[in-house]
């Protein structure tokens, strides 16, 4: 089945939350998958969230997919978390679930961790998974990078592609929204990390309290019975 589209209006951008399947058991929480960077939502349920009990859903961030394209660039990692809560409210307001289970790829694994320290009531467990998009680089500014791409026909946007495939942040930028995820959750291990490669945020996020290292099947599993 194809997925329909809820457009969510955010700012000057139109953001395309896609629903790939509709819950398959009464009172059971959604699940949200955030694309890594350069990809789009699924068109269909991949196989592998194919066990969740609950409706599917995913967004496309600023750039990608069927949201807006805007011009010029300027994209960080809090601009896509603007997207995901914007989606993660339309969730909760929709299915008035006692939480939404976040799956993030990539750039869509950063973005689902700071929404999960962000909106930590909201979000019951967050799973990191591997993916592109800030795979990792200096810990503080170095030479400016110049980047002319051409015109776009299609997303993704050149200018994600480059203003995201790094972060400047140190790692304890992301251990802090880590704490932030268990000082407000009602779940013990609120974040788990089922990537095998790990950039030093990721790595940094592993050794912190509340963390689990587990698979993506096991993870979505505990997160749907929790």
């Amino acid at each position: 089945m194809s997925a329909s589209i809820t457009w969510l209006r955010h700012n000057k951008v139109d953001l395309a939350l896609h629903r790939l399947r509709d819950p398959r058991r009464e009172q059971s929480r959604p699940l949200l998958l955030l694309h890594g960077l350069g990809e789009a939502s699924p068109a269909t349920t991949p196989a592998w969230v194919a066990a969740w009990p609950g409706s599917i859903h995913a967004l496309d961030f600023t750039g990608h997919g069927h949201s807006t394209l805007p011009r010029g660039g300027g994209y960080t990692s809090e601009m896509m978390l603007a997207d995901a809560d914007a989606a993660l409210a339309a969730l909760v307001d929709d299915d008035d679930a006692a939480g939404i289970t976040v799956v993030g790829r990539g750039l869509g694994a950063y973005i689902a961790l700071q929404l999960a320290g962000g909106r930590a009531a909201s979000v019951h467990g967050t799973i990191l998974c591997d993916g592109p998009g800030l795979a990792g680089g200096p810990s503080e500014p170095t030479s400016q990078h110049f980047f002319s791409p051409p015109p776009p026909e299609t997303t993704p946007d050149p200018h994600a592609l480059v203003e995201l495939g790094r972060d400047l942040r140190p790692p304890d930028y992301a251990t802090a929204f880590v704490r932030l995820a268990v000082t407000g959750s009602a779940l013990d291990e609120p974040i788990a990390v089922a990537a095998a490669f790990r950039p030093p945020w990721l790595q940094a996020v592993v050794a912190e309290a509340g963390v689990i290292e587990t698979t993506i099947a096991t993870a979505l599993d505990a997160y749907s019975t929790g």
